[in-house]
């Protein structure tokens, strides 16, 4: 039968390939971004309890609200913004499919959407298949800043979207309160809306402060933002996100999530919602992680790899130059299959596949599988 691909020039997404890769060859899976340690015990505790008390039916579509009531409470709290639970939070199943409702539910035929890259894989295929044309701006290398003058530039009138990722996957930037008033200076000028992937939110290190859209009331009003309990409380394979976002855009966000979910895993749901009773359990994150950062950085101190910045996330961007000229996926494929080692090449993240001979290690590990991937990673 022949099939005409909507998405012809799409293919197995590199976390996949490399993360089999790292199983054909027995090698350390530093490339794809999860932990290789379980999530906290009293959470799958509470888990086991919601499923032992027959809650196991569908949650409303929006999510159930003592999970949405937590997450506006920690909204106020730690980003002094005021979110109604009732018509403002909807709960997903995971992050990338808010982030596909978003977008579905705003862009148009034809209409622009400025992808600050590299950028997460999942935005530019879900543009494409809702008609839109995706408006690549890079990042500046090797700093990873963001060039508002190449932003403002790049829009059109006919932008409708502009999609943000602080911190950042996969360089680790972090926004800081000059990016922040930038794009409320570009925003102010122009009739366009923001997506804002904000998985990392609990991740920033060296006591930075995460710049939320939610802090600025002029750009939450127009802002779709993402998060992640997957990121935060190591439970990726859980699936579970959520979007907050003005009355009006949740409305139009929930017409398409009914229609890709419909509802998220209720047990877990309700679990998420215990645990975020106590904030130490997010609020803790940036030091765990940091330490992990700095750990995976002294244990490479030896090798002819070179560091680049990394303020957030869970992920080490370094450069290769040193020992080969080879490109990055192939680089990529060399350090899997000769060295042990998995890591992600980033030109897969730009559209025009940019190669700075750089790749990505996710340190969300024991410190020994650190110690382990850091001594074969030295020998190169």
């Amino acid at each position: 039968m022949a099939v005409t691909s909507k998405l012809p020039h799409v293919g197995i997404t590199i976390f996949t390939v490399m993360s089999q890769l790292a199983a054909d060859h027995g090698a350390i899976n530093l490339s794809q971004g999860y932990p290789d340690f379980d999530a906290p015990p009293e959470l799958i505790d509470n888990v086991y309890h919601y499923m032992r008390a027959g809650m196991n039916q569908y949650a409303p579509m929006q999510g159930v609200l003592p999970l949405r009531e937590q997450i506006s409470k920690k909204i106020k709290a730690i980003y002094d913004a005021q979110v109604d639970p009732q018509t403002q939070i909807t709960i997903t199943s995971g992050a990338t499919e808010a982030l596909f409702a978003a977008i579905t539910a705003v862009v148009q035929q034809d209409d622009e959407v400025i992808v600050i890259e590299p950028a997460y894989d999942a935005y530019a295929p879900v543009i494409q298949l809702n008609g839109g044309i995706p408006v690549f701006v890079s990042l500046t290398y090797p700093s990873y800043a963001v060039d508002w003058d190449r932003v403002r530039d790049a829009i059109t009138d006919r932008t409708r979207l502009i999609i943000l990722n602080s911190p950042h996957n996969p360089t680790g930037t972090v926004f800081g309160a000059a990016d922040m008033a930038a794009l409320e200076q570009i925003t102010a000028n122009h009739d366009l809306l923001i997506l804002s992937d904000e998985v990392y939110e609990h991740i920033v290190f060296d006591d930075q402060l995460h710049h939320s859209m939610l802090r600025y009331p002029a750009l939450a009003e127009k802002s779709f933002v993402v998060s992640s309990f997957g990121k935060t409380y190591h439970t990726t394979g859980w699936k579970i996100g959520y979007c907050v976002a003005p009355a009006a855009l949740s409305q139009e966000f929930c017409k398409i999530h009914q229609f890709l979910t419909f509802t998220s895993n209720t047990p877990v749901q309700l679990a998420y919602a215990d645990f975020m009773e106590k904030s130490e359990h997010y609020l803790q994150l940036s030091k765990f992680y940091q330490a992990k950062r700095d750990l995976f950085r002294k244990l490479m101190e030896p090798s002819r790899f070179t560091p680049l910045p990394c303020a957030g996330t869970y992920f080490q961007m370094m450069g290769y130059e040193q020992i080969s000229d080879a490109p990055d996926v192939d680089f990529a494929r060399r350090l899997t299959t000769q060295y042990g080692v998995a890591a992600i090449p980033p030109s897969v993240f730009y559209n025009d596949r940019k190669d700075h001979k750089v790749v990505r290690f996710c340190f969300a590990k024991q410190d020994q599988t650190l110690i382990q991937a850091a001594e074969k990673l030295c020998l190169i």
